[in-house]
């Protein structure tokens, strides 16, 4: 049987409490489990944000972008895993859709139609 494979991106934001060394040994425990759970793996790391709003007296955070391709059990798997690590204060996983993104592109745009009014 064929094993599917999706695209997906993983954005998630570690706790603006923690000094550079955390920050790094957090980030370093989620880059090797995807790494060893996925394949083209790319981290992008955006940095200390302030947040729109405090999350638990929280007011800042640091946040990382994932992008990999895997099975489609491995997101639930690493999102189990963000919900238990207490320095996580927010995560969100979405599949990318690379299929729609090109048939979308091939769509042909239709010119607009006109209506008229009528009075009655």
């Amino acid at each position: 049987m064929e094993k599917k494979i999706g695209s997906y991106e993983t954005l998630f934001a570690i706790s603006g409490n923690y000094s550079d060394e955390e920050y790094k040994a957090v980030l370093e425990k989620f880059v090797a489990l995807v790494n060893d759970n996925a394949t083209d793996v790319n981290v992008d790391e955006w940095g200390k944000k302030k947040l729109a709003y405090p999350i638990n007296y929280i007011t800042e955070g640091y946040y990382v972008l994932l992008t990999y391709k895997s099975e489609p059990s491995f997101p639930a798997e690493l999102d189990r895993v963000f919900g238990i690590t207490e320095s996580v204060i927010r995560y969100m996983t979405t599949t990318k859709c690379e299929v729609a993104a090109k048939a979308e592109a091939a769509v042909a745009v239709e010119a607009p139609v006109e209506v008229e009014a009528t009075e009655a």
